[in-house]
Parts: C-alpha cells; sequence; structure tokens
C-alpha cells in the first residue's frame, strides 16, 4: 500500500499560440511538475500527510496528485483550483478540486461550498480550507490553461 506522508501544493497558467495542449504542458511548467507522470488521484489527505515545500522529483516518476485543469480559446476567462482542509478532530483531510469558464472569485465560492459538502457529509468539522485559484482570460489568437494541484511527494 502506498500511504502518502507528505505533499505539496502548486499551481501555474500559461498561454501557447499553437494549441491547448502547450498551453497546458507550459502550465505544467509554471507549476514545477512539467517533467513527471502525473496519475490523479481522489481527494484524502492521509492522518498524519505533512505539507512541505514544493521539492525535487526525479524526471519521469509516476507521481500522484489531485489536479484540477482548465483550458480555453481566445476570449474565455477560465479558472481552475483546488483546496483542502484537515480535519479537527486531526484523522486526515480532505481535497476538493473544480475548474470552469469564469473567474477566480466565483471558482473560490465553487471551492468552498464542495469543501462545506464533504465536511456535512461526513459529519466532521473541518479546519479553515487553504484555497490556490489561478485564472485567466486568453488573449486573442491564443489557448490558455490555468491549473492548480496537491501532488504527493512522500510515501511510508
Amino acid at each position: 500500500m502506498l500511504i502518502p506522508n507528505r505533499y505539496f501544493v502548486t499551481s501555474g497558467r500559461a498561454m501557447s499560440k499553437v494549441s491547448e495542449l502547450n498551453a497546458f504542458d507550459l502550465a505544467l511548467y509554471e507549476a514545477g511538475i512539467e517533467e513527471l507522470n502525473l496519475v490523479a488521484v481522489s481527494s484524502i489527505i492521509p492522518p498524519g500527510a505533512e505539507m512541505v515545500e514544493p521539492c525535487e522529483i526525479p524526471m519521469g516518476a509516476i507521481t500522484h496528485c489531485v489536479l484540477a485543469q482548465m483550458r480555453g480559446r481566445e476570449g474565455d476567462t477560465i479558472a481552475a483550483g483546488i483546496a483542502f482542509a484537515k480535519r479537527a478532530d486531526g484523522k486526515g483531510g480532505y481535497v476538493v478540486e473544480g475548474h470552469h469558464f469564469g473567474d477566480g472569485e466565483s471558482m473560490e465560492i465553487e471551492l468552498r461550498a464542495k469543501v462545506a459538502e464533504m465536511e456535512r457529509i461526513r459529519d466532521t468539522e473541518l479546519e479553515d480550507p487553504t484555497i490556490v485559484v489561478e485564472e485567466m482570460k486568453v488573449p486573442k489568437g491564443a489557448y490558455g490553461c490555468c491549473l492548480a494541484s496537491l501532488v504527493f511527494c512522500g510515501y511510508r
């Protein structure tokens, strides 16, 4: 079993005149996770896992993460973000992600609502969430991408 014990949070946004894929690649580069093989996982922070500063992970490493991304074309306003919160009882925590055509403020509102719903469903109390959102208006003649990620970087 792989149980994460360390994670970091990162984000990026970028545009490309070539394609949405290239905008995504550039946003990964801005976030510092462009050389990793990212594997999307769901929303659980294990008990005892600690947040650390972004750290170097070897090129090509299979890397588990919660990833939010939004791609768009010229004229679009796009946003992507994550929110995460630890349980007040110390038994781990939760991560939510979101993406949409819209601004960062509305993305933050959506993420707060998602955290509150997870708290309600589990009938537990969560600490105040940490929220990371990227937004951009995609310029004329370009493609854009916003992303935010909680990256697991250590296991016990």
